[in-house]
């Protein structure tokens, strides 16, 4: 039985069984370096702690539904007639909103990259060890409103209020009904100078309130969401395209 074998049981019942990846590599580098007992356990436990941080990386996104391919890194921001102050974005990347716990509100036309910029904040959230939660505001009004029909509607709101980040793409895509505006009320109350909101929508900022059918509960949320918040306008044309129709190939109906 060699070293490694002998250290197996010891290593799978500290939870160290992931030093295996590396080891040897780091068993020979010490070896051809002349490193010192100590030089290697260093290089052997930043190893791990990589791992282990690498391993939380990637179940805070998991748990955002974040995946990962929205990032900063691929977004255009020199796409013709887009109109975007890219230093607040790399600004608001590093997080300290999340921090101070202040709201970003992004809005712009369909297709300029609300969404994408929101995920890659987000991305940079959880790379910092934040809590995110993304999802759609439909799906949020719609958990919501199905808690009220079921009794879990506090287990519900607490779930969307708890995160460091909430993310809600697409605000008032349509007007809400009620309850779904007491909904996002609550949720915007509860969240309320205690963690962070962004909001992507397509409505100028002077519409928002439009969208709730009590004017009086919509200048309230509409106040909260706002205060202190980071505003973000983005201008420009959709960067999605139609895909080009081949030559003998059938066009698609409309």
């Amino acid at each position: 039985m060699n070293a490694v074998e002998k250290m197996l049981p010891q290593l799978k019942s500290l939870r160290l069984s992931g030093v295996l990846d590396t080891l040897e590599v780091r068993a020979r580098q010490a070896v051809e370096q002349r490193l010192s007992h100590l030089e290697f356990l260093a290089i052997v436990l930043s190893d791990e702690h990589e791992r282990r941080e690498n391993k939380k990386l990637v179940l805070r996104m998991k748990k955002a539904s974040i995946d990962g391919r929205q990032t900063l890194d691929n977004f255009s921001f020199e796409v013709p007639n887009l109109k975007l102050n890219s230093s607040q974005i790399f600004d608001l990347a590093t997080c300290q909103f999340v921090e101070e716990r202040d709201n970003v509100l992004i809005v712009g036309p369909t297709g300029v990259g609300k969404s994408h910029l929101a995920e890659a904040i987000g991305h940079r959230a959880c790379g910092r060890g934040f809590e995110v939660t993304q999802l759609a505001f439909r799906k949020a009004m719609e958990s919501l409103r199905a808690g009220r029909a079921d009794g879990t509607y506090t287990r519900r709101l607490k779930s969307l209020t708890r995160p460091d980040l909430l993310i809600l793409n697409d605000f008032g895509l349509k007007p809400l009904a009620s309850p779904d505006d007491e909904h996002f009320h609550d949720l915007v109350e509860d969240r309320y100078r205690k963690a962070s909101m962004i909001l992507t929508s397509n409505l100028d900022f002077p519409d928002w309130g439009k969208v709730f059918p009590n004017a009086i509960l919509g200048e309230a949320t509409v106040d909260r969401l706002r205060h202190d918040a980071h505003r973000v306008t983005i201008e420009g044309d959709s960067h999605r395209r139609p895909r080009e129709v081949r030559p003998g190939s059938r066009t698609p109906l409309a």
